[in-house]
């Protein structure tokens, strides 16, 4: 009996062990470009393309101190030809304004779907899920073409308000609300007195909390990322957000690589900071709007 609990006692610690062995792996996979990225923004342009990562000399660590570098931030916010920090903040703006009030609508939508009973609500769920279908792309036209009318183009307003509800966030936040919400525990809140406003933020966003956290981070990125809607909306190159910015760090004929690096590094950034406070709720949230309903 002591053998056979000592083999499967090895087997467990086998098993650990491949496992762990293959998240370290995929750790460094994850780590390597971003560590990369780093020495590459700090690297003179001297020795950029001559080390993979920091020039190697006989200073402390075996690293040659004097060949790294900070001129490249120094330029992107010091320099009068970049517009690199009012861009930083009109991508905190945009991103975080967009994220914000995109998951409170959705929040809404999908809560609807889910627990009133209305006529047509069958009919505007199945619209909904057809929508997801559509590409991204095909709407830009017409998008253009109705901001134009409306007299939104070239204003933040023109870039927040086709993303305030999307049809994914909806049917996401609907799925949440089936299975995360009971129908019994709202109906003893309306019996308490509770009236719907209520009822939403205080008994049904806590318990969709971990949706939140995700749609919430999901939204993030894609506006922090968003390349083609600035350039389409904008005409007032100071209105650009940081991945405009960026791109625009490419020279025609020449490019500054480690200042190229140095702004993606920049960008990057505020992106893991809002990943390490909601990845719990990212992790969670992943789950909790599974197949059912």
């Amino acid at each position: 009996m002591n053998d056979a609990a000592q083999i499967r006692k090895r087997k467990e610690l086998f098993r650990k062990g491949i496992t762990y062995a293959f998240l370290l792996l995929a750790a460094v996979v994850t780590l390597v470009p971003f560590a990369w990225l780093i020495c590459a923004s700090i690297k003179d342009k001297d020795v950029f393309f001559q080390y993979m990562f920091l020039p190697v000399g006989h200073g402390f660590l075996g690293i040659d101190w004097k060949s790294l570098t900070l001129e490249y931030y120094k330029d992107l916010f010091g320099s009068t030809d970049f517009n690199f920090g009012r861009s930083l903040l009109n991508s905190i703006f945009y991103a975080s304004t967009t994220a914000t009030l995109s998951t409170l609508f959705c929040a809404m939508g999908g809560y609807a779907l889910a627990k009133f009973q209305f006529k047509g609500r069958e009919t505007i769920t199945t619209m909904v899920l057809g929508c997801l279908i559509i590409p991204g792309s095909l709407l830009l036209a017409p998008s253009y073409q109705l901001l134009y009318h409306l007299g939104l183009l070239d204003s933040y307003a023109g870039l927040i308000l086709p993303a305030l509800a999307p049809a994914f966030g909806i049917y996401l936040f609907r799925q949440s609300m089936l299975n995360s919400v009971p129908t019994d525990l709202l109906e003893a809140a309306r019996i308490d007195g509770c009236g719907e406003y209520r009822i939403f933020f205080t008994v049904v966003l806590p318990l969709v909390r971990p949706m939140i956290g995700a749609f919430l981070l999901i939204t993030f990125l894609g506006c922090w990322n968003n390349f083609i809607g600035p350039q389409i909306i904008f005409q007032t190159p100071e209105k650009y957000p940081l991945a405009v910015e960026i791109a625009q760090l490419k020279g025609l004929y020449s490019t500054n690589y480690g200042l190229l690096m140095a702004g993606t590094a920049i960008s990057v950034a505020p992106v893991m900071i809002l990943f390490l406070f909601l990845q719990k709720e990212f992790i969670a949230g992943l789950t909790s709007g599974a197949v059912k309903g």
